[in-house]
């Protein structure tokens, strides 16, 4: 521990959970003062500003098995930090979700199975970025869509077939990156474009004259760039100019030169 000075985002006044002032002469750890191992308005467990808890477990984490049970659930977040791991388990069934992640988060992996369903999103997004791919696929169905964006990029490619529907854009554009390619023409016809280039930009080539008739000319600048010959052929008279540049770069004969990625023709 270091007695450092206040920081000047402090709060300047030392109230506990309850809305009373923080009294130093009735505390039972009053001895720590002397040790400099707590503070006022630093580093008090019976403040209610969650840095000066933490602080306080910071700089005598011996005493957060002590307060696991306390009534007020920022200390009880804060003492999971530092407490002896057998304490934790039964606080995966706290009211706060600040103290069931708290606890998790150093408890075995095999106890983050227990919180894949909880009430909060925030827990379920923690629990999704840790347990092993394998063990992601019972969250697929997440009522968050941030949770289903996470396990969208981490389970394992085969299983994605069963997110091809997702209702968010943004974990269908995940799906169409990683999904295997014998998957892909399944989301060719997706409802949203951005999707649609996803899939264009890995299509098998051969596969790529269903979406030479796309509606947005980012699909078609894709087929363009990566069809086969007979399907660029048709797309030198495309409605859109730049689709037309790319088509005819391809020809047979044309000087080469990289057709432009999608950014850069955005640019244009």
């Amino acid at each position: 521990m270091t007695n450092e000075p206040p920081l000047s985002d402090e709060i300047d006044e030392a109230i506990d959970w309850r809305g009373e002032p923080v009294v130093c002469g009735s505390c039972p750890h009053l001895e720590l003062q002397a040790l400099r191992k707590c503070q006022p308005l630093r580093a008090c467990v019976f403040d209610r500003y969650a840095r000066r808890i933490d602080r306080f477990f910071d700089w005598n984490p011996e005493l957060g098995s002590h307060y696991v049970r306390h009534p007020y659930f920022e200390v009880r977040a804060c003492a999971a930090k530092t407490a002896e791991v057998f304490l934790l388990p039964a606080l995966l069934d706290d009211p706060e979700e600040a103290v069931r992640w708290s606890a998790a988060r150093r408890l075995p992996k095999r106890y983050l199975l227990k919180l894949r369903h909880d009430a909060h999103r925030e827990v379920r997004i923690r629990v999704a970025q840790r347990l092993d791919p394998e063990e992601l696929h019972a969250m697929m169905f997440d009522d968050d869509y941030a949770v289903r964006q996470i396990v969208a990029r981490r389970v394992a490619a085969p299983l994605l077939t069963g997110m091809i529907c997702d209702p968010e854009l943004e974990v269908r554009r995940v799906v169409a990156q990683r999904i295997p390619p014998s998957s892909l023409a399944a989301m060719a016809g997706d409802e949203d474009a951005a999707v649609r280039v996803e899939v264009a930009q890995r299509l098998d080539p051969a596969s790529l004259v269903a979406l030479a008739g796309d509606p947005d000319w980012r699909v078609r600048y894709e087929v363009a760039r990566r069809a086969p010959p007979p399907v660029v052929k048709k797309m030198l008279e495309d409605p859109d100019p730049i689709v037309q540049e790319t088509a005819r770069e391809r020809e047979p004969g044309e000087t080469a030169r990289r057709p432009l990625s999608i950014g850069a023709a955005e640019e244009n």
